[in-house]
């Protein structure tokens, strides 16, 4: 730790988070450190979140340090717009990134990323892994669609993973027609559909195993400089290809995993586009091809728990953990069959919502939950604000703030996401965006501003998003107030 006691730490921490939200360029006495965390394609199947079956240690004891916000959303469920957002702070809208091939400066060529708020503050930034968008696995141990000009220092892990992909089980339909897996695919094959290997080996020799160790010599490094630093380190896994070292996959037998209800008239139930990313591959599978794919992704959570754990412990070891926030976050969510939906890009709440937890040294709610509807998006100005430094002011979302300090507060704001839908290769139909807004209480959705179809869910009777309410004429008042606050988009 630096040179001031552990305890007049915490007594000046607890001092600066007094000041609230009244004032956030008014600087903490001392800057603290941030330990952004992103994981890929994770959605709240986690100890912490509920999930009975999860075995994540590690991030349940971030979450009783710090705070868990159980209603998170991502502004984009797919990796580079949600991204390219999170890190720079503004709404897909503005970086008018809708897919994995646009780089955001192209469009918002002077926006200033999270890093470089905190570079001009006097900041070591650093990143190690996935932070901007890399194609997974083709693109691992390269710089991806990086942002050079956010960071000092990066480091690109590469692992025996990429080295295993001839191996990966692989989804694919046989010659009938049915869901069923082959081997021996390249790198490009195996990082869109549904992928897993039980790995041999132990946890170092996995890119997430490299990337955890280069990420603690990082901070190793830090402990001995009095320069605050911004270190965000991002984990591949659960990323496909699911893989992980075998004993990971033995902790989930699959005879105890449950299956999600799909009923069978499912297509009458969700406008079309809702369920446009339905794969016959994964919609003919059978049980326990479900179940085994279910495995691996659990199995790649926990692997990716315990690198996390490695870091938590790197903390404390160098006395770090009581002048650093720890930031975890995914990118966004995941289905696992739901609706026969699998992967992201819906926006539904099993895509579009994320893990969120924000652990700040000596403030006095951590361990609690917050229920507010929050963003991604607004990352960035919580982060600055948190710090107490500067933050660009074309920056948008809303400092999250007061709700690390209190995650009861008032909290005026709902969450907004949104996904494209692009018709196929010569059909010269125009994509059709879908809109939806969260509120406490409901999801309101809108396709091509409600042309191609209108949902509407309460989750206070149907947590699961199953009965769209929309065109119920008793909810007509409740789908005219939605309308409105979706078409304010933030605002």
């Amino acid at each position: 730790m630096h040179a001031v006691s552990r305890r007049d730490f915490l007594g000046t921490i607890a001092a600066g988070l007094v000041y609230a939200h009244r004032a956030p360029a008014q600087a903490p006495t001392r800057k603290l450190n941030v330990l952004h965390i992103l994981s890929d394609d994770l959605c709240c199947r986690l100890g912490c979140y509920g999930d009975p079956m999860a075995k994540t240690p590690n991030l349940d004891r971030l979450a009783a340090r710090g705070v868990r916000f159980d209603r998170a959303y991502c502004q984009y469920p797919l990796c580079n717009p949600s991204r390219a957002s999170i890190m720079t702070g503004l709404r897909p809208d503005t970086t008018k990134v809708y897919d994995n091939q646009v780089y955001f400066r192209d469009v918002v060529p002077d926006v200033v990323t999270i890093p470089q708020s905190f570079k001009k503050a006097g900041y070591n930034v650093a990143r190690v892994g996935k932070i901007y968008h890399y194609g997974v696995p083709s693109q691992i141990g390269t710089d991806g669609l990086d942002d050079a000009v956010s960071w000092e220092k990066v480091v690109n892990p590469k692992g025996r993973d990429i080295d295993d992909i001839g191996i990966v089980e692989v989804l694919a339909l046989d010659a009938d027609g049915k869901a069923t897996t082959v081997t021996g695919k390249e790198l490009k094959d195996t990082g869109g559909t549904l992928s897993w290997l039980a790995a041999e080996g132990a946890d170092s020799d996995q890119t997430d195993g490299l990337g955890a160790a280069a990420a603690i010599r990082m901070l190793e490094e830090r402990a001995a400089d009095s320069k605050p630093f911004y270190l965000a380190v991002g984990f591949y896994r659960p990323h496909t290809p699911f893989i992980a070292p075998k004993a990971y996959f033995d902790q989930y037998p699959r005879d105890r995993i449950t299956l999600p209800t799909v009923p069978p008239n499912l297509k009458e139930l969700f406008p079309a586009p809702a369920l446009a990313t339905q794969r016959p591959a994964q919609t003919t599978m059978s049980d326990d091809l479900r179940r085994t794919a279910i495995q691996a992704y659990y199995a790649s959570v926990s692997f990716m728990d315990a690198q996390v754990g490695l870091l938590l412990d790197a903390l404390e070891r160098l006395q770090l953990d009581d002048d650093t926030i720890v930031v975890f976050n995914s990118d966004h969510g995941y289905h696992l069959g739901e609706k026969d939906l699998w992967q992201k890009q819906s926006i539904f709440e099993e895509s579009a919502r994320v893990p969120l937890i924000i652990s700040v040294p000596g403030n006095a709610a951590n361990g609690k939950a917050s229920a507010r509807p929050v963003e991604l998006v607004s990352l960035h100005m919580t982060l600055t604000d948190l710090c107490g430094i500067e933050v660009d002011s074309k920056t948008q979302g809303h400092s999250m703030r007061p709700l690390v300090e209190n995650p009861e507060a008032e909290w005026k704001h709902a969450a907004y996401s949104q996904v494209e839908r692009r018709p196929p290769k010569n059909d010269p139909s125009p994509p059709v965006m879908g809109r939806s807004v969260r509120t406490n209480r409901w999801r309101y959705t809108e396709w091509n501003e409600g042309a191609a179809g209108v949902e509407l869910y309460d989750h206070n009777t149907d947590p699961e998003e199953m009965r769209n309410l929309a065109n119920d004429t008793q909810y007509k008042s409740v789908v005219e107030e939605l309308k409105t606050l979706l078409h304010r988009r933030g605002k």
